[in-house]
């Protein structure tokens, strides 16, 4: 009988002691996995979602505002692909520096038609250039009117349209539409010769 007793009792200890040992054990490594599993997705997501510049582009997409009003004539508008943004160039026969460029509505000079119902793209971005579209005789220097669209933007990436919004006392406006809200950045070039001209880059996209 003490023989039974003794053996149940040696019988339930030995279970205690098994069963505390496996908690401590699985608790310590239960803990630690999910700490260092946790740990690890976070700083993947936090990668993943600052991600690296496109092109080590940082230019942002805030307004760009420079320069002062000129009297040298728009005389040609063009566009152009590159590999890590679109461009549109604006030429002036004569030295042009001033522009307020920015997304948001764009309105037609004088008039004040929003562009937005006929301009193709997701965002857009209002370019007012600081020189008329017309020479001292108020004859038209470039061959759009106003609403045209000036530009084949055909298999680009980034940019949808360009429209040509008018001149007015001596400003000329632009409405270009581009595939999303992107950085940009704006460049005043020399030349050719006496000309002059003001370049919109836009981005193709915010990350790698």
């Amino acid at each position: 009988m003490r023989i039974s007793r003794t053996l149940a009792a040696l019988t339930v200890a030995c279970a205690v002691l098994l069963t505390t040992g496996t908690t401590a054990t699985a608790g310590t490594t239960t803990t630690s996995g999910t700490t260092a599993t946790a740990g690890s997705t976070t700083a993947g997501a936090r990668a993943a979602a600052t991600g690296e510049p496109y092109c080590g582009i940082t230019w942002g997409s805030g307004d760009k505002v420079a320069g002062t009003l000129s009297d040298a004539p728009l005389i040609e508008v063009r566009t152009g692909r590159h590999d890590c943004y679109d461009r549109v160039v604006f030429e002036f026969d004569g030295t042009v520096t001033g522009y307020s460029i920015g997304y948001g509505e764009t309105y037609t000079e004088g008039e004040g038609l929003a562009l937005s119902p006929y301009t193709a793209g997701g965002a857009l971005l209002r370019v007012s250039l600081r020189a008329p579209a017309y020479d001292d005789e108020h004859l038209a220097t470039v061959p759009y009117r106003v609403g045209d669209h000036v530009a084949n933007v055909l298999r680009y990436q980034t940019l949808r349209d360009v429209v040509f919004g008018g001149s007015f006392e001596g400003y000329s406006t632009f409405a270009v539409g581009v595939r999303a809200r992107l950085p940009f950045r704006v460049l005043v070039l020399a030349g050719p010769g006496t000309h002059s001209r003001i370049v919109l880059d836009v981005a193709h996209q915010w990350q790698q």
